[in-house]
């Protein structure tokens, strides 16, 4: 029995309607060519992305940190050796360098056969799939989450717990993941996390209930912690970003006790004392000053 003409021809109407709605297919990645790649969620599953121009900061711009930048760099460089290596919790306060760390190990390694594939967290669900994607491929990849954090009974959360556990959905050999995130167990933590056996109302396991919440920052096998720096480490970042921008631009900036003290007083108006905010000051001080020596209008104060 063959279809109704009328009926037919409404169905072709509708699908030619529906064609331009329909987002594009996705690129392939060529990974000779593309160091960079994001997973995309779309209405018909996921797809990888090219990612575009990358703004890599070089290891060595990472500064005050250097603890961690090893701790980093040898876990790397393991992997891209083909040797053992573990997935990386970076966590810790906002500004330090963790996202940055990241990135900058790419542009280190892509040489070596080192590939970025970033996921944002609502896309989690997709490590299957990601993975899959990767497998075959003749490179190394870590595949970055950046800024995690969970809330009770987000899904996202028994996605990755999945893929580090290795069970169901296992990484294979060509695939790490480091992840970032402010808390260091990626989920809310309270007072009453910290009783002990007494009673919490309305939990009865209160003791397995935060093992739970710890047991997936555990299943990483690296945890690089970022902290807030001391003034004097501030201070000292502070100095060498002024004088790597004025050697950048070609300028005069001595370091003073003038920059030392407007440091400072940037620092508690931003109440956060960072290599992030260390550069930013430095980038303000030096184009103040440089306007200064060159007689041009301009050098109110960075903050």
């Amino acid at each position: 029995m063959g279809l109704d003409p009328e009926l037919t021809e409404r169905m072709l109407r509708l699908l030619a309607a529906l064609e331009p709605l329909l987002p594009p297919p996705p690129r392939a990645v060529d990974w000779a060519t593309c160091r960079a790649a994001s997973w995309r969620r779309g209405l018909l599953g996921g797809a990888l992305e090219p990612a575009g121009a990358l703004e890599l900061l070089a290891l060595d711009d990472l500064l005050g940190i250097e603890p961690q930048k090893r701790a980093l760099v040898e876990n790397t460089r393991q992997f891209v050796a083909g040797l053992p290596a573990n997935n990386a919790l970076l966590w810790g306060t906002r500004g330090t360098g963790k996202s940055s760390l990241v990135r900058a190990l790419l542009g280190a390694h892509a040489e070596l056969g080192l590939r970025l594939v970033q996921v944002d967290k609502d896309d989690l669900a997709g490590l299957p799939s990601i993975v899959e994607a990767l497998a075959a491929q003749p490179y190394r990849f870590v595949v970055f989450a950046d800024d995690l954090s969970f809330e009770p009974g987000d899904a996202s959360y028994k996605a990755l717990k999945s893929a580090l556990d290795g069970s169901v959905h296992a990484l294979p050999e060509n695939v790490l993941l480091y992840v970032t995130s402010n808390r260091r167990h990626l989920v809310p933590e309270f007072e009453s996390d910290n009783r002990g056996a007494m009673m919490v109302e309305g939990e009865i396991h209160h003791g397995e209930a935060v093992e739970e919440k710890i047991s997936l920052s555990g299943r990483f096998g690296l945890w690089v912690a970022f902290h807030p720096f001391s003034q004097e480490l501030y201070l000292e970042v502070v100095r060498a970003w002024i004088e790597r921008l004025a050697a950048r631009f070609g300028e005069q900036v001595p370091w003073s006790e003038e920059a030392a003290g407007e440091a400072i007083l940037w620092a508690q108006r931003k109440s956060d004392r960072s290599g992030r905010i260390a550069q930013q000051f430095a980038r303000g001080w030096v184009g103040r000053v440089a306007l200064r020596r060159r007689g041009l209008p301009g050098g109110a104060s960075p903050g």
